[in-house]
């Protein structure tokens, strides 16, 4: 599990749940299950008229890819890639067959195995470059399900609240609950707006951020494996490689200035 998520998930509902009760409020006045039955049914109903029935089967692998941390080393694949072109520097592509068809990575065996069967080097780019366009462009679309639950849960709120209003003024003949039952009301607003900005919105970009990450690694992949199919100096291999690392810095540090808080 990915522990950033989770921590971050739980100091964001601590966060409202704990400044609420610390002036006084008591948690057991958040809890309206009508509420909830609205925000959650209605964004739940929107997002499944706005997106066909193969995408929304994803939403658990969207899920995982969000909650789930998978590990990534880029030094351990530039040592790898290395290994393999002063192999095929010294005995021919062929002898990296048995260790292309092993590799546990897919991209990466697609990739060597196109080599080792000779085919022509822009068509192996343009092929694995293909895979990574549909890997990004599909991402992208489990992203855009968390971004359009973010855009509706605040309307759903604003529309529970109007509800639950017009109940309120339906009964004006005992003033002395006007209160209570505005207080309830409101609190669709509450459950629209919170599960937009600590749910929905985060989980969408903690997925393209995973996504940059994979891309990135299979860009350093695809240049690994033309530059050992054009049998380049494993040192020249291993220099032009790991000026992804520094890319990959430079990338982070960018976004995280970019970013708003």
């Amino acid at each position: 599990m990915d522990l950033t998520t989770i921590i971050g998930l739980v100091i964001g509902l601590g966060a409202l749940i704990g400044g609420y009760m610390w002036d006084g409020g008591h948690i057991s006045a958040l809890i309206v299950p009508s509420a909830m039955l609205i925000i959650f049914g209605g964004t739940a109903g929107a997002i499944a008229i706005s997106f066909p029935m193969s995408r929304l089967k994803e939403i658990g692998k969207a899920l995982g890819m969000a909650f789930k941390e998978t590990k990534r080393d880029p030094a351990v694949i530039i040592d790898e890639l290395v290994d393999m072109a002063t192999i095929a520097r010294r005995e021919g592509v062929l002898a990296l067959e048995q260790r292309a068809q092993e590799h546990p990575n897919s991209f990466l065996r697609d990739g060597l195995m196109m080599v080792v069967d000779g085919t022509d080097p822009e068509l192996t780019r343009q092929i694995l470059e293909l895979e990574m366009d549909a890997l990004e462009t599909h991402h992208e679309g489990w992203a855009k399900i968390f971004e359009a639950a973010g855009g509706f849960a605040p309307s759903m709120g604003i529309i529970g609240t109007v509800m639950g209003l017009i109940h309120v003024l339906g009964n004006l003949a005992d003033p002395g609950s006007l209160g209570p039952a505005i207080a309830v009301a409101f609190t669709a607003t509450l459950y629209g707006v919170s599960s937009a900005n600590v749910l929905y919105l985060p989980i969408a970009n903690k997925i393209k951020i995973r996504s940059k990450e994979q891309i990135s690694e299979m860009e350093l992949m695809l240049e690994g494996i033309l530059a050992l199919q054009a049998g380049e100096n494993p040192q020249l291999i291993q220099k032009k490689l790991k000026s992804f690392l520094h890319q990959d810095h430079k990338k982070t540090e960018g976004d995280a200035g970019g970013e708003e808080i």
